[in-house]
């Protein structure tokens, strides 16, 4: 069973992205939206973590939430795929299950 874990809150305000990594299953997808696009951007305090859950996950990042909070596709970190509207569709087509850390 593949399941798609979604991350809707800042790692610099909330839990949620460690909460997520701590339970997502090697080779499960991450999906980081809305303030979750926060840990995507290269520099940060969370980068190391984030690098480290490329290396066992699928992670992804949507693209216009990115765009929303000022933040270039040209920030993101190595190994994070930007999806737009229609890849964050076909992401939930492609797995069994979604779970949303809110």
């Amino acid at each position: 069973m593949t399941m798609l874990h979604t991350v809707n809150k800042s790692p610099f305000e909330r839990n949620t992205l460690a909460s997520c990594l701590g339970h997502a299953k090697s080779g499960s997808a991450i999906l980081l939206i809305e303030d979750g696009v926060f840990a995507a951007v290269k520099g940060t305090a969370h980068e190391d973590t984030v690098r480290g859950a490329v290396a066992d996950h699928k992670v992804f990042v949507l693209g216009p939430d990115l765009l929303a909070r000022g933040m270039r596709p040209e920030q993101v970190i190595e190994g994070i795929s930007v999806v737009d509207y229609g890849g964050f569709v076909d992401l939930t087509e492609q797995h069994d299950k979604v779970q949303a850390w809110v």
